[in-house]
């Protein structure tokens, strides 16, 4: 049977999906996928999967795709990250059978993907994608899809998306953000860009980005003309979002956590939604938010959710007539609502904080907060702060460092050079120099190595006089032997 295309692929394998679930890093794991689909989503992706990884360890190809094989998950489109045409290909070739398209990640903008150089730090290579793509578009028997992040022109972004249709992409993820908007700074999302790339191509496109909501989906087909609408966060605080329903939280946890005991998955995952799905209601009981956050089993996770369940029905029981929500929330907080991320202003204002002279403080900033308040420190720091309760993040009593001359980096105190050891060991190498600080002795093996090799040279020479010696001996003894039988 010949590999479908374009809108034939989205109309006849998609089956038409409008309502997309995102991919999701440990999130959209196939008991999510699962929640999701019993609730309104059409389409779902796996998890972001390292080719490389996915190519060579066996245990990581069952553990994130064999094992999850399920008929009831279809149709479904595995996502990998990649920088080499080759290895995305094999990958991708292990995978094909158990999906209905592959995608290419070229979307990723947090700071593991640039380490790693693949995800939205791509977008400049296109000499590259395009031999990824038409690779795979040669050898695989399933279509290629790529998801991406826009550039802030709209032109570059536009040609950009023509650029991999003409490689052999046959449906286009476009995310209305740039790789800089991530986390506090992400803003809103452009569906400006998006509708111009929709009307650029001849391939199917979905859209993602500022959906929390049923209602915003619809706009969002309205003014873009995209074929469907991907949801990620907003699908994470309430899976039932493309039903347009807004349910009690302990009806969709319950579910979710029937769907673990039959598909089971890594306890983290559990923990992740569970902090999503119940984000508001443990602002208010912050004391079941430390308990779920040290949980070790699945069954102490299900009694924090009855004992958050009980705590909600007993609010519900004391509530006044004609309360009303509080915090600004549109619904009381057991009810499964969109969660807006703060900017950077308001979270200053939030931390009780002016901020920097321009009113904006990065991300590391924001995680820089007093010490001793839990509220205010990160979700790493609070658990760190539970390990070790004397553990102060107070930054003015961190300790201070002289800085490499080369990077920047922490030098080492006892380097010749005032370098890291990385830097160092370069400088080293290229002047055959010595740093005891470091342990580098380029120059003291270099000279021990000339040493060694003068004396190999010297012990040859009287070995070879040596030899001669003896067979002018031989000689003689075998001259004097000859004669006296004479």
């Amino acid at each position: 049977m010949p590999k479908l295309r374009g809108e034939a692929f989205w109309r006849e394998t998609l089956r038409s999906a409008h309502y997309v679930v995102a991919p999701m890093v440990d999130q959209s794991e196939l008991a999510w996928r699962l929640l999701s689909r019993r609730h309104g989503a059409q389409l779902c992706y796996t998890p972001m999967l390292h080719a490389q990884v996915f190519l060579r360890d066996a245990n990581y190809r069952r553990e994130n795709l064999y094992d999850e094989a399920c008929p009831e998950d279809r149709p479904l489109i595995v996502q990998f990250c990649a920088n080499d045409p080759e290895v995305f290909v094999q990958a991708a070739l292990l995978a094909q059978d158990y999906c209905d398209a592959i995608d290419l990640n070229l979307g990723c903008p947090q700071m593991i993907a640039k380490r790693g150089h693949y995800g939205a730090f791509l977008q400049e290579e296109w000499d590259l994608l395009q031999r990824m793509i038409l690779l795979a578009n040669e050898k695989l028997s399933v279509p290629i899809t790529c998801k991406i992040r826009v550039f802030p022109e709209i032109d570059k972004t536009v040609k950009y998306a023509q650029m991999l249709e003409k490689a052999g992409c046959q449906l286009l993820t476009v995310h209305g953000r740039t790789k800089e908007q991530k986390g506090p700074l992400a803003g809103v999302a452009s569906w400006e860009h998006i509708q111009a790339v929709r009307k650029a191509v001849n391939i199917p496109v979905f859209a993602n980005g500022n959906i929390q909501c049923l209602s915003d989906v619809e706009e969002c087909i309205r003014k873009t003309g995209v074929h469907g609408v991907m949801s990620a966060e907003g699908n994470l605080h309430n899976p039932a979002l493309f039903e347009g329903r807004n349910p009690l939280v302990w009806e969709m946890a319950e579910e979710y956590l029937e769907i673990v005991r039959k598909y089971p998955c890594p306890l983290s995952y559990v923990r992740a939604h569970l902090f999503k799905l119940w984000h508001h209601t443990l602002q208010v009981y912050q004391q079941l938010r430390e308990e779920l956050a040290k949980v070790k089993t699945l069954e102490g996770i299900v009694d924090v959710n009855r004992e958050l369940k009980l705590r909600c029905q007993e609010e519900i029981a004391n509530q006044k007539e004609g309360e009303k929500p509080k915090e600004g929330l549109p619904f009381f907080h057991w009810i499964c609502q969109p969660y807006i991320r703060p900017g950077p202003k308001e979270r200053c204002r939030e931390n009780g904080d002016s901020g920097t002279e321009k009113g904006v403080r990065g991300k590391r900033a924001l995680e820089e907060e007093e010490d001793g308040n839990s509220e205010l420190l990160s979700k790493n720091k609070q658990k760190k702060k539970l390990r070790n309760p004397n553990k102060s993040f107070d930054p003015s009593l961190k300790p201070k460092y002289a800085k490499c001359d080369q990077c920047g980096n922490p030098k080492g105190t006892k380097c010749v050079f005032n370098m890291c050891r990385g830097c160092c060991k370069k400088r080293a190498f290229k002047e055959v120099a010595d740093c005891p600080g470091h342990g580098l002795l380029f120059k003291t093996k270099f000279e021990k190595s000339l040493s060694w090799q003068h004396s190999q040279r010297g012990i040859q020479t009287p070995e070879i006089s040596q030899r001669g010696d003896a067979e002018l001996g031989e000689t003689a003894v075998l001259r004097e032997a000859g004669d006296s039988t004479g």
